[in-house]
């Protein structure tokens, strides 16, 4: 039980700056403005699909390869290819989805020490902050291919699986492609996370593994077949 001397030892609230909580305060209309733009250029370019993977593949790499293939057809399958805008798998599925039918976006972030954003993004926009750019990989897509990557590919599938799990957003497939690179994260899910009862037997279920574009369009295709992504139910519209 506290004592009116426990009180007396606890620290007081700093007083706060006038120009440094002016500025903290701009900072939400810096958000506001990134969301705003977001939705009003995006909300036209569905159906999408997200692709993430390596910034460090090279030109001639075989994940290289495969994402250019990967965004190409996507786009020529009706998909406008959404990816971070980087170089790298984000390069080369841009590129793919820039020569393709459909429309091929970019969701750059500013950081220091960051390569140019890539040259074949039809629609380019820029984000401070994570956060917004997350929701907008999430907001209009209707499914999220995940090529082998390192921490920022990680963070975005943990991200989906985890508004999945927790209903924050719509069941979506989550697609991942090269089965060896990622069965030894999985593994450990299923012996270390899944063991110990941090999640359940069904999250297990929540993503499939594929080897090529068609697969991956097959994949979509046979989830979206009875409702299609542009006649989403009012419910899962509220997610």
């Amino acid at each position: 039980m506290s004592t009116s001397d426990d009180h007396e030892h606890r620290p007081s609230i700093p007083l706060v700056n006038d120009s440094l909580l002016s500025r903290e305060s701009w900072k939400i209309f810096q958000v506001m403005a990134e969301f705003v733009e977001g939705y009003e250029r995006l909300i036209q370019t569905r159906p999408s699909v997200s692709i993430f993977g390596s910034a460090r593949a090279k030109e001639g790499d075989a994940l290289y390869t495969l994402a250019e293939a990967m965004g190409r057809q996507l786009s020529d399958a009706g998909y406008s290819v959404v990816t971070g805008g980087g170089p790298g798998a984000m390069e080369a599925a841009n590129k793919g989805a820039y020569h393709g039918h459909s429309l091929s976006i970019g969701l750059n972030i500013e950081l220091p020490n960051q390569e140019l954003s890539n040259d074949y993004q039809d629609i380019s926009l820029r984000f401070r902050h994570f956060f917004t750019r997350k929701v907008m990989f999430v907001k209009y897509t209707a499914a999220y291919v995940v090529l082998p990557g390192g921490f920022g590919t990680l963070d975005e599938l943990a991200e989906i699986l985890a508004l999945i799990q927790t209903s924050k957003t719509r069941r979506i497939p989550v697609i991942l492609i090269n089965e060896p690179f990622w069965r030894p994260l999985f593994r450990w899910f299923n012996n270390t996370l899944l063991a110990n009862s941090m999640i359940d037997e069904k999250d297990m279920k929540l993503w499939q593994y594929a080897d090529s574009p068609e697969q991956v369009i097959q994949i979509i295709q046979k989830f979206y077949k009875k409702t299609p992504p542009e006649m989403i139910s009012p419910e899962n519209e509220v997610l």
